[in-house]
């Protein structure tokens, strides 16, 4: 895994992490197969963890709730818009989870270029601040991620310690 590409999470994460907030995989939409949802990798040092930030398609759905967290807290860390091979995306900070290699099904390639698909620099620097900001609060007890990733986090953990 290479922080900032994109992945896909194996079925296998699921069943051993269960979680009803996780962003489970739905690899069939409108009766064609389709790998999603994807993943935006960045990775923290100190735990040896990567994070992955769901993205979605749904620009309409999560712009509307981004407006509504602007309007009650003046400020909304937990979904950022920026585009990914041209199309705009919500990356969804607020649906990230902690995950090792062993959980990743496949990266996301550009099927034009063959290339790992990545995204622009500034922005980039933006969401990894973000996250990094809301995964900071969530550890000093503000609930900002809907799964329970501290508990994935340390049981993740115990997994690349034994």
């Amino acid at each position: 895994m290479k922080m900032g590409n994109f992945y896909f999470i194996n079925d296998d994460y699921f069943i051993d992490f269960p979680d009803n907030k996780l962003m489970a995989n739905r690899e069939t939409s409108s009766g064609t197969v389709h790998d999603r949802p994807c993943f935006y990798a960045i990775y923290e040092e100190k735990t040896s963890i990567y994070w992955l930030i769901p993205i979605s398609s749904q620009i309409e759905k999560f712009k509307s709730i981004y407006q509504k967290k602007i309007q009650r807290y003046g400020i909304c860390d937990t979904i950022v818009f920026g585009k990914v091979l041209g199309h705009e995306k919500a990356f969804l900070i607020q649906n990230m989870c902690p995950i090792i290699p062993r959980y990743i099904k496949n990266e996301y390639i550009d099927s034009k270029s063959g290339l790992p698909v990545k995204i622009e620099g500034v922005f980039e620097r933006k969401i990894v601040k973000k996250a990094k900001k809301v995964l900071a609060l969530q550890r000093k007890g503000v609930k900002l991620i809907f799964p329970d990733v501290l508990k994935i986090e340390q049981e993740l953990i115990k997994l690349i310690t034994v």
